[in-house]
């Protein structure tokens, strides 16, 4: 009955471990993100491939969706999909001072289409 107990306790304690660590993962803007912040927040991305998401947001302007980090050197549709539930794309610093439609609505941004590699 003492094994079951000790058992019982180590799997509940495992899994309230797993289950915190899960949680803890939030999602981090890649277009306000700094390159340390995108290196611990996404997985499979370190120190070379973090530099080169900020370089090519510093050149080419702010991300419009997920799909646009297959266009940075280094990084494929596969890093994107791992990465999908932990990626936020919020509007740059820039981009937030950009007038509202007259209409009323917003604006809906059609996401880019990444370049086929060869």
């Amino acid at each position: 009955m003492k094994s079951f107990s000790v058992l019982f306790q180590t799997l509940l304690l495992s899994l309230l471990l797993f289950a915190g660590a899960a949680f803890a993962a939030d999602k981090v803007d890649i277009n306000s993100a700094d390159a340390a912040q995108l290196e611990k927040s996404l997985v499979g991305i370190g120190p070379s491939k973090a530099e080169a998401i900020v370089e090519y947001r510093r050149a080419n302007g702010p991300f419009k969706s997920a799909d646009e980090l297959a266009l940075v050197k280094g990084i494929g549709l596969k890093t994107v999909e791992r990465n999908r539930d932990l990626i936020a794309v919020g509007a740059s610093r820039a981009g937030s001072a950009k007038a509202k439609p007259a209409s009323g609505k917003q604006a809906v941004a059609t996401p880019a289409k990444p370049v086929a590699r060869r």
